[in-house]
């Protein structure tokens, strides 16, 4: 059976990813497939515990080093009991962040450097690598603003606290911003980026639009 296809999605918080994931999912059952969904951190039983950790406010505070290390530990669970499995059935794997985010959270946010993530993900992860990776990045202050709102929303509602890195300084996510767009300029062949304040479905559209250039790209090389 040939190998499934990896999609990622990447951007600031904020910036529509998981949106525009369940968007692609619900196209690609459309036409026939059955994607494996799948968000980092969490996605497993072990992850979503990571996932508390990493993401409430009241970790504060997390070495960056030891930040890095529990989002490392979350992927390499993810890839152990969901991504390969998935990839090996031949199925579509979307996921919502991988180690581009870690590159340009701890590495670039944080300072930490790219070397050190890339030696790790070589690593733990087998150097496994996106087949694509969608890059969303609409204006930082407009994705920060959304990401923010959307945190107060789920605190006031469901009580649930994941604002620990919209908490950060502007400089912050301005490092993480740079970072991405370095990453996508070294990885033309597998970063899409998707740039400007563009609607839901102006969003979609291109990424529709990649997706079925990889899928072609993909059945030829079945």
């Amino acid at each position: 059976m040939p190998r499934g296809l990896f999609i990622t999605f990447e951007g600031l918080d904020g910036s529509g990813k998981t949106t525009q994931a369940r968007r692609l999912a619900g196209w690609l059952e459309r036409r026939g497939h059955e994607p494996v969904m799948v968000r980092q951190p969490g996605g497993t039983t072990t992850g979503d515990r990571i996932r508390a950790i990493l993401l409430d406010s009241r970790s504060m505070p997390l070495t960056p080093l030891a930040e890095m290390a529990l989002m490392f530990a979350d992927r390499a669970q993810a890839i152990a009991e969901v991504i390969e499995p998935a990839l090996e059935a031949g199925k579509i794997v979307v996921c919502d962040r991988f180690t581009d985010s870690t590159e340009a959270y701890q590495g670039g946010g944080r300072e930490i450097g790219s070397e050190a993530v890339l030696e790790l993900h070589r690593l733990i992860c087998g150097n496994l690598q996106p087949d694509l990776t969608l890059l969303l990045l609409p204006a930082l202050e407009h994705s920060l603003q959304r990401a923010r709102r959307r945190n107060l929303r789920a605190e006031e509602q469901a009580g649930m606290n994941e604002s620990r890195f919209e908490a950060e300084q502007d400089a912050f996510h301005r490092r993480v911003w740079e970072k991405y767009r370095e990453i996508a300029a070294r990885a033309p062949d597998r970063v899409v980026p998707i740039e400007g304040d563009l609607n839901i479905e102006e969003v979609h559209e291109q990424i529709v639009e990649a997706v079925a250039e990889r899928l072609v790209l993909n059945e030829q090389m079945a």
